[in-house]
Order: C-alpha cells, then sequence, then structure tokens
C-alpha cells in the first residue's frame, strides 16, 4: 500500500495498468487483486489508506502542539508537508478520476471542519480574536476546496501544498490577537 501510494504520488495513476503496478512493485497481479477487485478500487483504497496515514501523523503533531494558535498553525503546515510529495501528474488525475477526487473531497470536508474546531479552540482560549468560528470554517473550506479543484494552482501557480502554507500564513495572521 506504502509503495503504491508514493507511486501515484510522484507518477499519478491513470496511466498505470494493474499489470504495469504489478511489474513497478515487482508482484505479482493477483497480489494487487488481494488489495481490491479492480484498478479503480485499488486506487481508492490506496488512497484512502494514504490520507488515513496522513491525518494521524497531522494530528500527531498537533498533539504536540503549544496551544490552540500553535496546533492551527501546525495543523494547516502538517498538511501542507503530507501533499507536498503529490505531483502535478497525481493532480491531474485526482481531477479527472470522480472517485479519486471524491476520496480528495471527503478528506478537504474533514480538513475544513478540524480547522473550525482549532479556530474555535483558539477564540475559546484568548489566543486568537474574536471570530466567528464557523464563518472562518465555511470560508477556509472554500478556499480548501478551490485548491482541491486546482482554481487556486490555476490562479496563482501554487501547488497544493504551497497553496496551504500561504492558507495557514492567511488565517493565522487574519485571527491573530491584536494588542490595543
Amino acid at each position: 500500500m506504502e509503495q503504491l501510494a508514493e507511486l501515484f504520488l510522484a507518477e499519478g495513476f491513470a496511466a498505470f495498468g494493474v499489470g504495469d503496478l504489478a511489474a513497478r512493485l515487482r508482484c505479482s497481479r493477483s497480489t494487487l487483486y488481494l488489495v481490491a477487485p479492480s484498478k479503480e478500487q485499488l486506487v481508492q483504497v490506496v488512497l484512502r489508506a494514504w490520507f488515513r496515514g496522513a491525518a494521524e501523523r497531522i494530528e500527531a503533531r498537533v498533539a504536540r502542539a503549544g496551544g490552540p494558535a500553535a496546533a492551527l498553525r501546525t495543523y494547516l503546515n502538517a498538511v501542507a508537508e503530507e501533499l507536498a510529495p503529490a505531483s502535478p501528474a497525481f493532480y491531474a488525475d485526482l481531477a479527472a478520476h470522480p472517485p479519486a477526487a471524491a476520496v480528495y473531497a471527503e478528506n478537504t470536508e474533514h480538513a475544513a471542519r478540524r480547522v473550525q474546531e482549532l479556530v474555535r479552540d483558539g477564540v475559546r482560549a484568548g489566543e486568537l480574536r474574536r471570530v466567528d468560528a464557523a464563518f472562518v470554517g465555511a470560508a477556509v473550506a472554500q478556499l480548501m476546496h478551490a485548491i482541491q479543484r486546482g482554481a487556486i494552482g490555476e490562479a496563482t501557480g501554487l501547488d497544493d501544498a504551497r497553496a496551504y502554507r500561504r492558507l495557514a500564513d492567511l488565517v493565522l495572521d487574519g485571527l491573530r490577537v491584536r494588542s490595543g
């Protein structure tokens, strides 16, 4: 699974047949069919596992952050770092493959909800200025969906990982408690 995820992130997945994948991973087709009964399902299983692992790594980093504002910055930067290995071919394949795009969209929705929680925690703790956390979460969700759809990349030239870093800067700078 890990090798498949690395291959998909580096080169995309649309151009590969099951035989190609088996040859690249030096395993049999039947081994891959044990993971999923078709290539389309294999892509979904691999993507779900990769996103699940990324979420676990992100949350482990958030747990070590020192306070809600740091947790929010850590979360958004960790998302960017997890997405950094993804190539343009991977993103193009995601956009062209509705089941894979749906997996990405599910994870984007989860990330938006998590940002909303972290903003709410930061406001409660007085580390972030008083804002409507639901609004910030909804606004961040819209930006995350625009990143996912490629609209931000198209408008700015930023890949998804760099776009998430810029989103972290925008959100944290905008929510910083101002003195006076």
